[in-house]
């Protein structure tokens, strides 16, 4: 069986295609019309579909997902093997449903930490009853970057590099390390702050950015590029389970 897992972000609109349960590849939209996406289904064939989005996208994609898949759209009625004990659940991302998600279907009954590299780092708690008590969000990188060339009058718009120095010897090289090295730093002690107040979780590092951050960091982590993708995939199956 083939089903399509949509990702629509602030960045990105992005499609992964798993047979049966595994993960074939990965597909970028150029846009969200409906020519694009019959493309995309005429190609693959599916028989499932699930959409998660954050931003406003064109209607017109569900309606025909609708019409040629058995689809779900990813919302806070989804049907998940999570709870979510918090003030406002309604408000919870689609994406960070689908990061919690994902780990309690690949490391059931343990604490796990998830953090998103994407538009904004999100850390993302969930314990060994499968209770998604919440976490945190702050700037992501390229966010950081564009902040200090729009608040200031003179510092450049600078892109990340694999091969920045820490000490910075240009204004280029200044950010970078400012940005980069700033950022694992502060992933590495949200870990070190968890550890104090849970023993024997996971760490998990997902997200477009993760290939900057995976060397940097000083504790033990599991990278999956792939992480929401396999959460919608999870959570897909979940739905169309009568049993649940």
């Amino acid at each position: 069986m083939t089903t399509l897992c949509f990702d629509f972000g602030n960045t990105r609109l992005k499609c992964a295609v798993f047979i049966n349960r595994d993960f074939a590849e990965e597909v970028v939209l150029r846009n969200d019309s409906a020519e694009e996406l019959e493309s995309i289904i005429k190609k693959y064939q599916p028989q499932r579909s699930i959409l998660s989005s954050v931003v406003d996208h064109n209607l017109a994609v569900e309606e025909l997902l609708k019409n040629k898949t058995s689809f779900h759209k990813l919302s806070y009625d989804s049907k998940l093997p999570v709870t979510s004990p918090v003030g406002k659940p309604h408000t919870i991302g689609a994406d960070r449903l689908a990061m919690v998600v994902a780990v309690v279907d690949l490391y059931p009954r343990r604490h796990n930490l998830v953090i998103g590299l994407g538009t904004c780092i999100t850390y993302n708690f969930v314990n060994k009853y499968h209770q998604f008590i919440g976490g945190s969000i702050s700037p992501g990188m390229e966010m950081r970057f564009k902040s200090l060339e729009h608040y200031t009058a003179k510092l450049p718009l600078v892109d990340a590099d694999w091969n920045f120095p820490l000490l910075g010897y240009d204004t280029k090289t200044n950010i970078q390390s400012g940005v980069i090295t700033g950022m694992a730093k502060e992933i590495d002690g949200v870990i070190d702050l968890y550890k104090e107040k849970f023993t024997n979780f996971n760490a998990h590092l997902t997200g477009g950015d993760l290939p900057y951050f995976d060397p940097l960091l000083k504790n033990k982590i599991f990278a999956d590029p792939t992480l929401i993708y396999k959460g919608l995939y999870a959570i897909s199956e979940y739905n169309h389970d009568p049993k649940t």
